[in-house]
């Protein structure tokens, strides 16, 4: 499918989202710029106040997001054309690279202090080789640790992981937050068609508990199988739907594999409000006793919703979802997020800012939660 549109217009200034949009897509390229150094941090304002700068909308509360993308262009090629405008992909490839200078001049238009980088999708996960995904992964990972000690105040950053190669990926795990300073793990969604919970990964999820670091669980631009309920309809089974399908059910397959339970002291943020699974907690209870007692977990499953899984609200800036997870899953497994550039800062900012809590419940949101989750 092909989209048409009328006159170029900037996907920043019209407020339109990758949720919106990249359903009719195949994907955005990522810029075109080799791997090297980071940028200087001397654009960086000297001195930082709460929400960046004083006229931001986010001013008198610090802003932490979570799920904000980059790319390390060149770094793993795009497999096909794009199918979408081409001043989209334009724009996302140039602030999916872009460090220093339109990412920070939009965080702080927009009151953000800090963002969390995570390398974009498609990433180190579409790989085939693992040897070169081990490589890629170390390569990523340091140039992203570059990034963050050149704007310590301003970015922290969540580490690629070879997991074609579980042992390989264990190492860099440890590498990467003990040496590099990494605050967790994005994953996006299978590991060339097997999932978290298989037994090959259970030392990841070891490594994980003993490090103490949370793995987001991200949407994989590229499916594991076809889903025939798709077909001629592909704005189905990207963001606005398939991708939420999937990754939820990912996550449950971690509750009924055992993975909480093996390793109790281990979590799984998942972004785009829960992938929904908060709204389904009272359907997946009621089922839970329908499995069989040999298979199933040891607690209901809203209980490791409740205890091992975060949820962002990273394109979902709606008042009532959020009302409805803090509700489903308590307001102090709530964090705030963006999915920059896909998604509009001044859109999640206003979303935050806006909405219907206590001061104490929003700072939670805003920062505090990601405080104590990623260390920071």
């Amino acid at each position: 499918m092909t989209m048409t549109t009328g006159p170029s217009v900037s996907p920043l200034a019209a407020g339109t989202s990758r949720r919106r949009l990249l359903a009719a897509a195949a994907g955005v390229t990522a810029g075109t710029a080799g791997l090297g150094a980071p940028p200087p941090a001397a654009a960086e304002a000297a001195t930082l106040t709460s929400a960046g700068t004083a006229a931001g909308p986010g001013r008198g509360m610090k802003v932490i997001a979570v799920e904000e993308a980059f790319s390390v262009p060149e770094l793993i090629p795009w497999p096909g054309k794009a199918r979408m405008p081409a001043d989209w992909v334009q724009e996302w490839g140039r602030r999916l690279a872009d460090i220093a200078e339109l990412r920070l001049a939009d965080m702080d238009e927009h009151g953000v202090d800090v963002q969390v980088l995570s390398l974009t999708s498609p990433g180190v996960e579409a790989i085939e080789d693992p040897s070169e995904a081990v490589a890629t992964a170390r390569r990523v990972n340091d140039y992203l640790a570059e990034v963050v000690a050149a704007h310590p105040t301003r970015f922290a950053g969540f580490a690629t992981l070879p997991l074609q190669d579980p042992k390989a990926a264990v190492v860099e795990l440890r590498r990467a937050v003990e040496q590099l300073g990494l605050k967790g793990v994005l994953h996006n969604d299978h590991v060339q068609g097997h999932y978290l919970d298989e037994p090959q990964f259970r030392p990841v999820w070891a490594g994980l508990e003993r490090l103490g670091v949370t793995l987001y669980l991200h949407p994989a631009l590229f499916p594991a199988d076809h889903w025939r309920v798709f077909e001629g309809y592909p704005v189905l089974s990207g963001p606005s739907w398939g991708w939420t399908a999937a990754v939820g059910a990912h996550a449950l397959r971690l509750i009924y594999g055992g993975v909480f339970d093996e390793f109790p002291g281990a979590s799984v943020t998942l972004g785009h409000m829960g992938e929904l699974l908060p709204f389904q907690l009272a359907r997946l209870d009621s089922r839970y006793h329908q499995a069989d007692r040999e298979s199933r977990p040891r607690q209901l499953p809203s209980h490791y919703l409740r205890h091992n899984l975060y949820a962002t609200t990273s394109g979902v800036f709606s008042h009532a979802a959020l009302l409805g997870a803090v509700h489903a899953i308590g307001v102090d497994r709530l964090l705030f997020a963006v999915d920059y550039p896909y998604e509009s800062t001044a859109e999640a900012v206003e979303f935050l800012r806006t909405a219907p809590f206590s001061r104490a419940d929003l700072k939670r949101i805003a920062h505090r939660n990601a405080e104590r989750l990623l260390n920071l």
